[in-house]
C-alpha cells in the first residue's frame, strides 16, 4: 500500500534511542484497578517492537481532564496494571526531574511519563510545551488515532519538532479507514444509527456524497421518518430538524446515493426493560407509543443490502440497544455483516463508542474487519474533517 505517512519500517536503527511515543492510556479506573485494559493491549505491539529493537521508549499520554495536577489523575496509577499487559517492566517518570530520570534509562526500557494535561500548553500546542517534551527524545512516534483529532502538543505538535512516524495501530486504523471511504470498492454502504440527528448532521451530509447506501437508525430514523410526513408519536424527534432532513435526503438523491429508513418498527407506551411491545408498519404507530427499534422485516431487508455490497462503514446502534428487546436490529445486522465479513465478501469497519458496545454485545467485533475505539476522531473522520494528528505525519 502506498501510505501518506511513514510507519515503524521507515524507522532504521534505533538502538539507544529514545522515542517518544504518544499512546491512549485513557483507561477506566475503579478503585485502582483498569476496568477494561483494551486501549492498553492496544499498545502493545507498537511499545513491545521498538523496545525489542532497542529504543528507549518514552510513553506519552493524557489521563482524563485535570484543570490542576492531581493524585486522582497521575499516570503513575497505570504501570502496575501496563506492566502487566505488557509482561515487561515499566518505569514511572515524573514531570519533576525528567530529563535525569530519562538520562538512567537503558536500551529496550519502557517508561510512562506523567500526564501530559498536566502542563497548561499540551492543550493549547504550546510551543514551549513541544519543545519541553521534544528535549526528551530523539523520534517521536503517535500511535494515539483517538486523540488525532487534537491539535495538542503531544499528538500534532511534536510531529513538527522530531522525525515522525505512525505506530502499528496507527497504521492499522489508517489503512483501514482508507479501504472504508477513502478508496473503498463499491458497492459502500454506511450504517450511521444514534439518538439525535443533531449530533451527526455532518456526517450524514459527507456521506451521501461517498455512499451508495446510507441506513439511518436509532431515535434519529425518526426525524427522518417525521419529515416524509410519518406521524411518530412519543418516540425521540427533532422536530425542528425536519428541514435538514429533507435537504440530506435530497442531496442523497441527487448523489445517487439510497437512504434507507425502517418501514416496520418496534413500539412501546414506556421506555424499560421488556416492557409490552408490538411490531407496527411505520404509518401505524399509536400517538402514545415509542418507536424503540427496527422490526424484523426492515432489518432483513438491510441484510439484502449488505449482501450485495462490498464495504461497510458503521457508526451507531439501529435502536435503544442497551435496553432489551430493543436491541435486537442491531444484533441481527451486525451479525449479518460479520458472516460477509467472514466469508470474504465485505469489508467492514466500524466505530465509536456506542457501536463497539453494541457488536461486543452481538458477539461478533472480532470478526468485523476492524473495530476502531476512538470517538471523536473515529466520528470527525466520518465527517470527512482533516484530523491534525494524522496530518502531521504526512510525508
Amino acid at each position: 500500500m502506498d501510505r501518506q505517512f511513514r510507519t515503524l519500517d521507515d524507522i532504521g536503527d534505533i538502538r539507544g534511542k529514545r522515542v517518544l511515543v504518544r499512546e491512549d492510556l485513557n483507561v477506566p479506573l475503579s478503585d485502582g484497578a483498569v476496568t477494561d485494559d483494551t486501549r492498553l493491549r492496544a499498545t502493545v505491539a507498537t511499545v513491545a517492537e521498538l523496545a525489542d529493537k532497542g529504543a528507549i521508549v518514552l510513553v506519552l499520554a493524557h489521563f482524563g481532564r485535570p484543570k490542576v495536577p492531581s493524585p486522582d489523575l497521575s499516570l503513575a496509577q497505570i504501570v502496575k496494571p501496563y506492566e502487566a499487559v505488557l509482561g515487561r517492566p515499566v518505569r514511572y517518570v515524573d514531570w519533576e526531574g525528567d530529563a535525569a530520570n530519562v538520562a538512567t534509562l537503558q536500551p529496550g526500557d519502557i517508561a510512562v511519563l506523567e500526564n501530559t494535561r498536566f502542563f497548561g500548553g499540551e492543550e493549547k500546542n504550546d510551543p514551549a510545551t513541544v519543545a519541553r517534551f521534544a528535549a526528551l527524545g530523539d523520534l517521536y512516534v503517535n500511535d494515539a488515532f483517538s486523540a488525532a483529532h487534537r491539535a495538542h502538543a503531544s499528538t500534532e505538535g511534536l510531529a513538527h519538532a522530531l522525525p515522525a512516524f505512525a505506530g502499528r495501530a496507527m497504521e492499522a486504523e489508517l489503512d483501514a479507514l482508507e479501504k472504508a471511504l477513502g478508496n473503498p470498492e463499491h458497492p459502500v454502504a454506511a450504517v450511521v444509527g444514534g439518538a439525535k440527528v443533531s449530533t451527526k448532521l455532518d456526517v450524514l451530509k459527507h456521506l451521501v456524497g461517498k455512499v451508495d447506501h446510507l441506513i439511518i437508525g436509532g431515535g434519529m430514523a425518526n426525524t427522518f421518518l417525521a419529515a416524509r410526513g410519518v406521524n411518530v408519536g412519543k418516540s425521540l424527534c427533532e422536530h425542528d430538524l425536519t428541514g435538514t432532513a429533507e435537504e440530506i435526503l435530497d442531496a442523497a438523491d441527487k448523489a445517487g446515493c439510497t437512504v434507507h429508513l425502517p418501514y416496520d418498527v418496534v413500539v412501546a407506551k414506556e421506555f424499560r426493560a421488556n416492557p409490552q411491545t408490538r411490531t407496527v408498519n411505520v404509518h401505524e404507530v399509536a400517538a402514545d407509543e415509542m418507536i424503540l427499534d427496527i422490526g424484523p422485516a426492515a432489518t432483513e431487508a438491510l441484510g439484502d443490502v449488505l449482501k450485495n455490497c462490498r464495504t461497510l462503514v458503521w457508526n451507531g446502534p439501529l435502536g435503544a440497544f442497551e435496553t432489551p428487546p430493543f436491541d435486537a436490529a442491531t444484533v441481527a445486522l451486525a451479525k449479518t455483516a460479520a458472516a460477509l465479513t467472514k466469508e470474504g465478501g465485505l469489508v467492514s469497519v466500524a466505530g465509536g463508542g456506542d457501536t463497539v458496545a453494541a457488536l461486543n454485545q452481538a458477539g461478533v467485533a472480532g470478526d468485523f474487519t476492524f473495530v476502531s475505539t476512538a470517538g471523536g476522531a473515529f466520528l470527525e473522520w466520518m465527517e470527512g474533517r482533516e484530523l491534525p494528528g494524522v496530518a502531521a505525519l504526512a510525508r
